[in-house]
């Protein structure tokens, strides 16, 4: 049988921490940035993690 594929599009948006959890980065950063306050962009830069419901998902598409 051959070997699993991970989900191109997953890799390029999830990144593995040292303890296992799941990193992510925040939507609405990429454009028409003018109407939304510089407090609201800045707090969108720092990434988050996955949340737990949605981390089984995840880590199927990145099969790990």
């Amino acid at each position: 049988m051959p070997k699993m594929k991970s989900n191109s599009g997953a890799k390029k948006r999830f990144t593995l921490t040292g303890t296992g959890k799941i990193k992510r980065k925040h939507a609405f950063k990429s454009h028409i940035l003018t109407k939304k306050a510089t407090k609201r962009k800045r707090n969108l830069t720092h990434t988050a993690l996955v949340s737990d419901v949605d981390t089984r998902r995840v880590r199927a598409l990145l099969v790990k």
